[in-house]
């Protein structure tokens, strides 16, 4: 099982990730994404999924036109964990920064 980072930990890492908020009192992290048009947005979605599948690690998301709402957060550890950290910087170099 995989442990729910601290309020440090979680700060500290979300200091790294560039768009990046605290959701849910700080038990998820959470970005919109806004691409040019809905075919980015949907590619996007796209190559996140193949990630999140082969980590076996899978956003809540909400897409409507060009942006996408991506909340992370691992269910079975009641929090934020270093799971939801790297799902997080993978989006981020998906979508180009």
């Amino acid at each position: 099982m995989v442990e729910k980072l601290s309020a440090e930990a979680r700060a500290a890492a979300l200091a790294t990730l560039s768009g990046w908020r605290e959701a849910r009192d700080g038990a998820a992290i959470a970005r919109t994404f806004t691409f040019g048009d809905f075919n980015e947005a949907f590619g996007f979605m796209t190559r996140a999924a193949l990630v999140a599948e082969k980590n076996d690690h899978h956003p809540e998301w909400f897409n409507v036109y060009r942006r996408v709402e991506v909340t992370l957060s691992t269910h079975e550890a009641g929090g934020v964990t270093e799971r939801d950290i790297a799902l997080a910087a993978a989006m981020n170099r998906l979508a180009g920064g």
